[in-house]
């Protein structure tokens, strides 16, 4: 297995100014081909940092890619660090100052002699040439390793990976595969989940390895392996996947990062069937998960936000003697809000949340977290109970998921030679 480390230079990284993009690309990116990422390292814009950082990555990988600190500005020092690292002076480079002459005779820009410097490269390096950008990448070789630096802006560095580095590491290097099954799940935590499929994990097979990669409602496994044949990789994870999915159908929703929102847009779609939605304490974040699907018009009619009792009963027809009795977050509110949506849109289904999203409005009785969703159709409405913590945003989320997932079970009854397939 062939191993890398990413570098990661700027003060503004480290200061949270800039959130490091970059580095998960190409640790994505690196990983279809072959290629696994040790260690991700975020550095400052100085030369002992980078020399350092360049020295302990060598030490334990074959490549290390470096971003960041290319530009034309005195801050911008990353050049010099490696010229010195590799004990190389500069050189002019004529052909990547024929390339910035021509960006900026395009774009009517004068050419300066910041500019100049850009075409200026320390001369043990093998010049990347960047379509997008003023500053080429540079290759290095030491040791039978390899040390590759380009600009930090995101266009400019895809565009040097897919181009000039993954090819030249392919020639240079014999790369493995690595084969990634990821498993979303939705209805337990982390832990719960952990226990279900203790004895499922605890058989895998050695050199298959296994995530658990909790966020608010979803806990997605990764089933990870590498090795020279990409089909024996992929057909052993596989079967472990197939494995799982007997054991806990009721969790499994997608499989590889599918999200639910898109699932639920799939049965609706192949059952011709149409969806509107009433929210309360979701505020509109329901609908917009829907609405991030493209084609959703087909089978999503609208939504209302009834937040105050009033856009409840007026809305929705909510009778406002079921809010005064029972409380707008209750079995009866949600249900009746349920109806009206599907009354006023005309559609096959209807889905409503009403909660206390929180930080406040709980009481003893109904805490933060306390939510109700309904589901109703032609035949009748169904609802339940949901406990969630005292975080609002987790709250909405897991709500709006929560009721997403209802959708889907009932969507599935009605599929039932169309399951989700690993």
């Amino acid at each position: 297995m062939i191993y890398a480390e990413i570098i990661s230079i700027g003060d503004e990284l480290l200061i949270g100014q800039v959130v490091n993009t970059n580095a998960s690309w190409m640790a994505a990116e690196l990983n279809k081909n072959g290629i696994a990422v040790v260690q991700v390292t975020a550095i400052g814009d100085q030369q002992q940092s980078i020399r350092n950082a360049i020295d302990e990555a060598l030490g334990r990988t074959h490549i290390v890619l470096i971003t960041g600190g290319l530009g034309p500005t005195k801050d911008d020092i990353t050049k010099m660090a490696l010229a010195a690292y590799f004990d190389s002076k500069i050189v002019f480079h004529q052909p990547t100052f024929e390339h910035i002459e021509k960006l900026f005779g395009v774009r009517n820009y004068p050419l300066t002699d910041v500019n100049r410097i850009q075409a200026e490269v320390p001369e043990k390096c093998i010049p990347l040439f960047n379509t997008h950008g003023t500053a080429p990448g540079m290759w290095f070789e030491k040791d039978g390793k390899v040390v590759v630096s380009m600009p930090g802006v995101p266009f400019e560095m895809k565009t040097l990976v897919v181009d000039e580095v993954i090819p030249r590491m392919k020639e240079k290097f014999a790369l493995g595969s690595i084969y990634h099954k990821t498993i979303m799940t939705h209805g337990v935590g982390e832990s719960a989940l952990a226990e279900r499929i203790s004895e499922w994990e605890s058989a895998l097979p050695i050199g298959i390895k296994l995530a658990y990669l909790p966020q608010p409602g979803i806990v997605r496994l990764r089933l990870s392996v590498s090795g020279d044949q990409l089909e024996n990789l992929q057909t052993a994870v596989n079967n472990q996947c197939l494995k799982l999915g007997k054991l806990i159908p009721d969790l499994i929703f997608a499989y590889d990062d599918r999200l639910m929102e898109e699932v639920v847009g799939d049965y609706l779609k192949k059952t011709g069937q149409t969806l509107a939605v009433a929210e309360s304490c979701t505020g509109g974040y329901l609908s917009h998960l829907i609405t991030t699907i493209p084609g959703s018009s087909a089978y999503f009619n609208g939504s209302v936000v009834s937040y105050t009792n009033a856009a409840k009963t007026e809305m929705l027809g909510v009778p406002e003697e079921i809010i005064v009795s029972h409380g707008a977050v209750s079995q009866a509110v949600v249900e009746a809000m349920a109806l009206g949506a599907l009354m006023r849109f005309s559609t096959d289904y209807a889905l409503a949340v009403s909660g206390i999203a929180g930080p406040d409005g709980g009481t003893p009785e109904k805490p933060v977290g306390t939510v109700w969703i309904a589901l109703a159709t032609m035949d009748g409405v169904v609802s339940k109970l949901f406990h969630y913590g005292e975080h609002r945003g987790r709250n909405i989320r897991r709500s709006a998921l929560s009721a997403l997932n209802m959708l889907r079970i009932k969507l599935k009854e009605k599929l039932p030679n169309d399951p989700q397939s690993c």
